[in-house]
């Protein structure tokens, strides 16, 4: 049988919500280790909602600043949301390599490791 657990799911989250669902504030609030809060995570998925709607908030925060950092005009915000968001409208930077008119590109291995050896 195992034994009984220390914090209950609603001191755990209260914990998590309190440290905007840092799980290494909240341990230290709690007054137990960050692996405590990780067991808790793993465990109840009250406790994994809970941390989920926290990462949440802070995306959505994050995201309400780039806006503002867009709305500024500053170029990089520009930038970064044309890269990550709008990579459907082609603002992407990578390079597709391809042979002769789209074509696949055709490559030889050669193992020479015998002739290497007689060079030598």
């Amino acid at each position: 049988m195992s034994k009984p657990e220390r914090y209950t799911t609603t001191e755990i989250i209260e914990a998590l919500q309190a440290t905007k669902g840092m799980v290494f504030l909240a341990s230290k609030k709690l007054g137990c280790s960050h692996q405590t809060v990780y067991n808790y995570l793993e465990r109840h998925p009250t406790v994994r909602r809970a941390k989920e709607a926290e990462d949440g908030n802070l995306g959505d925060l994050c995201e309400l600043k780039l806006y503002d950092a867009i709305n500024r005009g500053e170029s990089w915000a520009v930038q970064f949301a044309l890269r990550t968001k709008f990579k459907q409208r082609g603002y992407i930077e990578r390079q597709e390599i391809t042979g002769a008119d789209g074509g696949s590109i055709n490559i030889e291995y050669v193992n020479d490791w015998r002739k290497t050896e007689a060079e030598d």
